[in-house]
C-alpha cells in the first residue's frame, strides 16, 4: 500500500504530463485559428469570384457564396 500511495505522489509531481498538456492546448489553439483564417479567406475568395462571375454575364446583382441546396 506504502509502495502504491508513494508512486501515485511520484506520478502526480511530475511536470512533463503537464507540459505535454500545455502542447496540446496551444496546437488546438493554433489549429483553430488556422481554420478560421482560412475559413474567413475562402469567403473572401468566393464573394470575388462571384463578382467577376456577375462581371462577365453583365449582371450587377450580387451573387450567393452558400446557394441553397437543390432539390
Amino acid at each position: 500500500m506504502n509502495t502504491l500511495i508513494k508512486k501515485m505522489k511520484t506520478f502526480l509531481a511530475e511536470e512533463e504530463g503537464l507540459t505535454i498538456v500545455e502542447y496540446a492546448i496551444g496546437g488546438s489553439l493554433v489549429a483553430a485559428a488556422g481554420i478560421a483564417a482560412f475559413t474567413k479567406l475562402g469567403d473572401g475568395v468566393c464573394d470575388t469570384v462571384t463578382t467577376l462571375e456577375n462581371a462577365v454575364n453583365g449582371s450587377i446583382v450580387e451573387g450567393d457564396c452558400n446557394p441553397p441546396p437543390a432539390p
